[in-house]
């Protein structure tokens, strides 16, 4: 049996965490800055961890 090959382009926007759980950052802070609240702003610079609905599906494109 093969190796599963891991999907490239997931591996470069998921991390996983030492618990297990994956990891992501959030949308919206590419541009259009000027019109977002300070607080919010500083809030989607900081990572999310992936809905438990959809971590199933990211964990096998990560190859998990």
């Amino acid at each position: 049996m093969p190796k599963l090959k891991t999907n490239r382009s997931a591996a470069k926007r998921l991390r996983v965490t030492a618990t297990g759980k994956i990891k992501r950052h959030k949308a919206g802070r590419r541009h259009l800055l000027t019109s977002k609240a300070k607080k919010r702003k500083r809030n989607l610079g900081q990572s999310a961890v992936v809905h438990p609905g959809d971590a199933k599906r990211m964990a096998k494109l990560l190859g998990i």
